[in-house]
C-alpha cells in the first residue's frame, strides 16, 4: 500500500502563487507516473498535470503557462506543483495522485483558495 501526502495548499489573493508537495511512502520502487488532480466544489475531480517517470509531462488547458510539475530530485517519489498567476477558478481541494502498475493511489488533498 502506498501512501500520499499532499502539502503546500492555503489561502491567496488572485494572482499570487502556491507550491504543492507530495511525498509518497513507496521509497524502494520508482512509482510510474504521478500526477495532480483537483476538485471544486460540486464538479468532477480533473486532471491538473501529470509527470511520467520518464519526465513526460501533461497538462490541462486550465494550467498551461501557469503551473508547473515537477520532480523532487531528492527523494525518490516526490512532486511538486508550482502554481502561478491564481485566479478564483484555481479554488479546489488539490489531490495527488500515483500508479504502480495496475493500482491507482490517492492522497487525502490539501484545500488551495484563492480570493479576490
Amino acid at each position: 500500500q502506498v501512501q500520499l501526502v499532499e502539502s503546500g495548499g492555503g489561502l491567496v489573493q488572485t494572482g499570487g502563487s502556491l507550491r504543492l508537495s507530495c511525498v509518497a511512502s513507496e521509497t524502494q520502487t520508482y512509482l510510474d507516473g504521478m500526477a495532480w488532480y483537483r476538485q471544486a466544489p460540486g464538479k468532477r475531480r480533473e486532471l491538473v498535470a501529470s509527470l511520467t517517470i520518464d519526465r513526460q509531462t501533461i497538462y490541462a488547458d486550465s494550467a498551461k503557462g501557469r503551473f508547473t510539475i515537477s520532480r523532487d530530485n531528492s527523494k525518490k517519489n516526490a512532486i511538486y506543483l508550482q502554481m502561478n498567476s491564481l485566479k478564483t477558478e484555481d479554488t479546489a481541494a488539490y489531490y495527488c495522485r500515483a500508479n504502480l502498475g495496475p493500482v491507482i493511489y490517492w492522497g487525502r488533498g490539501t484545500q488551495v483558495t484563492v480570493s479576490e
